[in-house]
């Protein structure tokens, strides 16, 4: 391995000389020490750091190191081979950069029967909104753009509230508090009251996977 250098694959090559097996294992152990010090950089005693450098010294050996290790060789067919496929979630977002988090918070949205709380969530939304666009275009962003993402991303069904919240600007101090009080709900996300439990409202919608904004009420 070119990682190493040729003086290391010497020595493993002398290793697999060594008749005796526990002379042979007590060698072993003296590369992969030194074998950590010749990337000191990635010195760390971790588990799988540790085992890494195992599997480095039977793949130098052709495996054909047969010592008492902490950990067992690598199979030959392991090696080379290209790890398994991530499947990703293939939602569509219109607007990447809110993420999928911030969709299925305009559902909760959408789904809320109380007028008023419905209007502390799309505020939050729309100043967690606000913080999200300026993470990803490292730029500031007019309201009207916020409040806009959101009407087509619900559909309009959440444009009558748009039309109320917009009047007052995303700094206004009413709205701030609504979002505050939002924050502070044990049942939305991100929350210090919600820092147990997990995020109720991605549970909610994944159990009712048939919920359909159209069917709810502006």
């Amino acid at each position: 391995m070119k990682e190493y250098g040729s003086s290391v694959q010497k020595l493993v090559n002398y290793i697999l000389t060594i008749q005796d097996r526990e002379k042979r294992t007590k060698y072993a152990f003296l590369m992969i020490e030194l074998m950590k010090q010749i990337h000191p950089g990635m010195k760390d005693n971790s588990q799988d750091y540790s085992k890494k450098l195992w599997d480095d010294l039977y793949i130098m050996s052709n495996f054909q190191l047969d010592v008492q290790g902490p950990y067992p060789p690598p199979s030959p067919e392991s090696v080379g081979k290209a790890p398994k496929k991530v499947n990703y979630n293939q939602h569509h977002l219109k607007f990447k950069h809110y993420g999928r988090n911030v969709e299925l918070l305009i559902l909760r949205a959408i789904a809320e029967q109380k007028m008023e709380d419905k209007k502390i969530l799309v505020a939050y939304i729309a100043r967690l909104m606000k913080g999200f666009y300026v993470t990803w275009n490292k730029d500031t962003v007019d309201d009207q753009v916020i409040w806009q993402n959101i009407k087509e991303m619900s559909e309009n069904l959440l444009g009558s509230i748009v039309d109320e919240l917009s009047q007052e600007g995303l700094g206004h101090a009413k709205v701030a508090n609504n979002a505050r009080n939002a924050y502070n709900a044990p049942e939305y996300p991100n929350g210090p009251s919600n820092n147990r439990g997990g995020n109720n409202y991605r549970k909610n919608f994944r159990n009712n996977r048939n919920f359909n904004p159209r069917n709810h009420k502006k």
